[in-house]
């Protein structure tokens, strides 16, 4: 690995796209990881994809040989849950989720509110699985009626490995389209997501670095916020994007996966 990289000290790591896709482990990925925690480094598992819990990632990352400590698993739904704790405590919110993270919310003390409700204080929507025409319209009709509009992250698309499907900001599209509000996003690359994994690891961002297969949501988080980026090409984002990019929107490394990262001197 190249000596800027190897001089961190956190390493952060998207999940779907980066280590593996779907149930399929990348090469050399839990290799890498081991090697890292080998040689003192701290590791940490964040994704955008909040529609299962840190307790689902925890046994999915177990199962796939990665042997995560629960500390090391955070979602874009533990940063919007902590941002309505802190700053929207006592709100009722709509949630557009799936049960899982319904029961997150729930267990965190974030008050939940139906689709029968006569209005609402937030309007949450999320990568949601279970999504309903009646829940889109539950959200629209909060929204026009003054509802604040939040989304836990802001991914088009989820990569599976049968291809990509509709993720959360495919779900936040449809609400804007009908409402014409667009909403506040949380997750990658978003400011309160770099200050929770700060907060969590007591790290400064120059001590980090990012890996993972989006620009527009991994890479933009270490471009915005001073955290050292690095594209794998394993997932969505090809060479021909990162070309096309601003160049103030590119990585700082570019890498085919994790193995080329190894290999890097």
């Amino acid at each position: 690995m190249n000596r800027k990289l190897e001089s961190k000290r956190l390493y952060i790591f998207d999940m779907d796209g980066t280590i593996y896709l779907g149930g399929r482990v990348f090469d050399c990925a839990v290799r890498f990881i081991d090697s890292l925690r080998a040689a003192g480094k701290r590791v940490m598992f964040f994704t955008n994809n909040a529609s299962h819990s840190p307790e689902f990632y925890l046994e999915k990352l177990t199962r796939l040989g990665f042997s995560p400590d629960p500390s090391e698993i955070l979602t874009s739904g533990n940063v919007t849950i902590e941002f309505l704790k802190r700053h929207r405590a006592g709100k009722r919110v709509y949630l557009v989720g799936t049960p899982e993270l319904e029961e997150q919310f729930v267990k965190a003390g974030v008050g939940l509110c139906g689709s029968d409700c006569e209005s609402v204080d937030i309007v949450v929507t999320s990568f949601d699985t279970t999504l309903t025409y009646k829940k889109l319209d539950a959200a629209c009709r909060y929204i026009r009626g003054g509802a604040e509009y939040l989304s836990t992250h802001p991914d088009f698309n989820c990569p599976t490995e049968n291809g990509f499907i509709p993720d959360s900001g495919a779900i936040a599209a449809f609400v804007t389209a009908s409402t014409g509000i667009k909403p506040t996003y949380f997750g990658k690359p978003y400011a309160e997501t770099i200050e929770m994994i700060s907060e969590v690891t007591g790290l400064s961002r120059d001590e980090m670095c990012i890996f993972g297969d989006r620009l527009y949501t991994d890479i933009a988080l270490g471009k915005r916020h001073g955290v050292t980026s690095v594209l794998v090409l394993s997932g969505e984002t090809k060479a021909k994007d990162v070309e096309l990019a601003d160049p103030a929107d590119r990585p700082d490394y570019v890498y085919a996966d994790l193995g080329a990262v190894m290999a890097s001197d």
